[in-house]
């Protein structure tokens, strides 16, 4: 798998923990937990795009 590929998966998989975690942190009322999946949503969101900037130089 390509670098900027396995970039973006890897930011959609760390996006969805993120969300899990901060839905769960909200449902039982953990707002360290809801903090934790909201950073960790950002970064995957972050590392999704450095992939999709990868794709564009890797051609």
């Amino acid at each position: 798998m390509k670098s900027g590929t396995k970039d973006q998966a890897e930011g959609t998989f760390h996006q969805l923990k993120g969300k899990v975690k901060e839905i769960a942190g909200k449902l039982s009322d953990n707002p360290k937990l809801a903090d934790e999946g909201t950073g960790e949503k950002i970064a995957g969101k972050v590392q999704e795009k450095i992939g999709q900037i990868k794709k564009v130089f890797e051609k």
